[in-house]
């Protein structure tokens, strides 16, 4: 399991790394095809209240899935995102059992 954590105008945070890490691995666990993942933190300057983004792009066998999400911490938009790229990986699944 390979990630990698940008920080983008936002100081770099072990724990929401460590916190991030956990929360792929268990993607990582349930979907053996997953190759990387890259994971994107960013401050949106409109929005200082709300504006913590999480973008989270997964690299596999075809197409690469990508999610994002904005929330009131990071936290939250780590859980958001992974929620949503756990839906596409669900579709993808369905997929690869077909052929």
């Amino acid at each position: 399991m390979t990630v990698n954590f940008q920080y983008v105008d936002v100081d770099v945070s072990e724990t929401l790394s460590a916190f991030t890490e956990e929360k792929l691995k268990s993607l990582f666990n349930k979907y053996e095809f997953l190759i990387s993942a890259t994971v994107y933190f960013k401050q949106d300057e409109n929005k200082h209240d709300t504006g913590k983004i999480c973008n989270i792009e997964l690299s596999l066998p075809g197409p690469r899935i990508f999610a994002t999400s904005t929330e009131r911490n990071f936290e939250v938009a780590v859980r958001e995102t992974i929620n949503d790229l756990e839906r596409q990986l669900k579709k993808r699944k369905e997929v690869f059992k077909t052929h």
